[in-house]
């Protein structure tokens, strides 16, 4: 969940949108957001073989890292909370609780 938020700060950040100063700050906050709010599940080895089921269903068009989110919440009963449409979309179609932000 950092990972991707790093990530997607840094891609604002080489495409010009967002300064050095700014990143830094949000990824700040972020960071400190997801230690007092979010529960982080570990990956068990399950999670890999149920996200490659999900990305065998193509109508999910669903990325190698989604798939592994949704796999981790489906199997561990959890809700997953974001920004991604696409993930959100998919969630529920297998079986995954969403909060589209």
């Amino acid at each position: 969940m950092v990972t991707e938020f790093s990530s997607a700060l840094s891609i604002k950040l080489r495409a010009g949108r967002l300064g050095p100063e700014h990143r830094a700050a949000a990824l700040a906050a972020f960071t400190r957001l997801a230690a007092e709010t979010f529960q982080v599940l570990p990956v068990e080895r399950t999670s890999f073989r149920t996200a490659a089921r999900f990305v065998d269903q193509p109508a999910l068009d669903l990325r190698a890292g989604d798939a592994l989110h949704l796999a981790i919440c489906a199997d561990r009963g959890a809700t997953i909370c974001t920004l991604d449409r696409r993930l959100g979309d998919a969630a529920p179609r297998v079986g995954v609780g969403t909060v589209l932000l």
